[in-house]
């Protein structure tokens, strides 16, 4: 007698809501901040919901979660390269500062 295959994956509550997608977040961070890393977050964003529809919620989840890592990725990524500006362009004033004040003694 043959077993019943035993999913051991997820199976969302009967009724309830399927993952986040990350879509909108996914192209607001790929536009504003950092396209790389919002290209692979736009990518697994797509991939949440159709691997819903084809019934593998395990793998929406999975997407959701990489599509989220990757809105944070890029998020980080803006924060810390705008920070290094900010602290690129004072260090470059007060160097510039310096040399007009050595220079015009």
């Amino acid at each position: 007698m043959e077993q019943p295959y035993a999913s051991s994956t997820p199976t969302p509550p009967a009724g309830g809501p399927p993952p986040k997608n990350w879509l909108v977040e996914s192209i607001l961070v790929t536009i504003f901040c950092c396209l790389p890393f919002g290209i692979v977050a736009i990518v697994n964003a797509a991939n949440v919901n159709s691997r819903v529809a084809v019934g593998d919620y395990a793998g929406a989840l999975d997407a959701s979660r990489k599509a989220g890592q990757w809105v944070k990725y890029s998020l980080i990524t803006w924060a810390v390269l705008s920070v290094l500006y900010v602290v690129f362009v004072v260090v470059m004033g007060v160097g510039a500062g310096m040399l007009n004040g050595i220079s015009g003694r």
